[in-house]
């Protein structure tokens, strides 16, 4: 192995995890997981839902379909998990790459295409599905967090409470980041502010082992939880394969906030399979044995194992599989319809008022398009 390279396997010695990576369920002192096998059926739809939605998309950017996509191949379990963990008046704030978090809070996946095609600004109202535009710039989700939750604080401290939210000081943030965010100068002041005044905010660290090209142990001379203490807030370092003890962890900590005691950080340890983006070539950067140690230790399978024990759930798993395969040709249909932008129309969505200089430049884009393909040309 190149000497820049880590060891393939990461340290597990501190890691919560509920279910192994052969599907037996396990118990942990710090973390406790009550759910039905209903329950269980439901986290495992979720995650092979992502999984056809990230396919998809993966395949529609190599059709030309889209601009770019951003693979959450392997990522599923840490996703769904915590996003499932959520309650209908949180927020969260996810990055590019977290499709699963998109997908619990209720937005269509087709609105995730739009902004890939480089035909939306963004693809939902954030209102409507408590679920922030993903960020492309790396960190500054924690920021919007860290303010959000400061809202939700100063809302319910003087009684003026979104009438969408729970009731009381029980609403919670989650901000979604992956391991390179760590090493951003926003992510490190929202720690420090939310632990400061003491907000109802949930990081979630996505470690999955690379910040592009950079493996974790460059940047990172201990594991992320430890910085934990030093923000004066508590960590918590989760399989990020393992979906049920990632939904108990994540469950703790908004309750956590919930009560008023203040943010945790969770790192949950787990593995981008894919490339970055699809602009990205992982060869290089990466042995492939250690991503066939990664696969051997896959998300979704680890609970399909679970259920298979069971052999209890024939019917359901067989019409799962026609839901993806749905799924998937609804996603292509949607993308070959989506329109392309009226560039105009972008002027008047700068400011309340549109000032004289966006005015005329407005005018520009019109009589440019009024050209016909020979004065173009010229």
């Amino acid at each position: 192995m190149h000497p820049s390279l880590p060891t393939i396997a990461p340290d597990e010695s501190d890691l919560v995890r509920l279910l192994t990576p052969d599907g037996h369920r396990v118990e942990h002192p710090d973390a406790v997981w009550s759910g039905s096998e209903d329950d269980l059926l439901a986290l495992y739809r979720d995650m092979v839902l992502t999984r056809r939605i990230d396919t998809e998309g993966y395949a529609l950017q190599r059709h030309g379909e889209l601009g770019l996509w951003p693979p959450s191949l392997g990522q599923e379990a840490v996703q769904i998990g915590t996003a499932r963990a959520l309650r209908p008046g949180d927020m969260a704030f996810p990055t590019y790459r977290d499709h699963g978090v998109v997908w619990v809070r209720g937005v269509p996946p087709e609105r995730l295409l739009g902004l890939y095609r480089g035909a939306e600004m963004g693809g939902w109202d954030p209102a409507e599905h408590r679920v922030a535009l993903p960020s492309i710039i790396i960190g500054a989700q924690c920021l919007h967090a860290t303010g959000y939750a400061m809202g939700v604080l100063m809302d319910e401290a003087v009684g003026h409470g979104d009438a969408g939210r729970d009731a009381g000081r029980d609403a919670a943030v989650a901000v979604y980041l992956g391991d390179g965010a760590m090493s951003q100068g926003d992510t490190l002041e929202a720690l420090s502010w939310a632990a400061s005044f003491t907000l109802p905010v949930v990081f979630v660290i996505e470690n999955n082992q690379y910040a592009i090209s950079t493996p974790t142990h460059r940047p990172g001379a201990v594991p992320f939880v430890r910085r934990a203490d030093g923000f004066g807030m508590p960590g918590v370092r989760v399989d990020g394969n393992d979906v049920l003890a990632c939904q108990a962890v994540m469950t703790s900590a908004l309750q956590r906030a919930r009560e008023g005691r203040g943010p945790t950080l969770i790192e949950a340890v787990t593995f981008r399979r894919g490339a970055h983006t699809t602009s990205d070539d992982p060869s290089r950067y990466r042995e492939a044995a250690e991503t066939e140690y990664w696969e051997a230790r896959d998300p979704i399978a680890r609970v399909r194992a679970l259920l298979d024990a069971s052999g209890s759930h024939g019917d359901a798993l067989a019409a799962l599989e026609t839901e993806a395969e749905e799924l998937g040709a609804r996603l292509r249909a949607a993308c070959g319809a989506i329109p392309d932008p009226d560039l105009a129309d972008q002027f008047d969505r700068m400011f309340v008022e549109t000032t004289p200089e966006l005015a005329e430049q407005r005018q520009a884009v019109l009589a440019w398009r009024a050209l016909d393909d020979e004065e173009v040309a010229r």
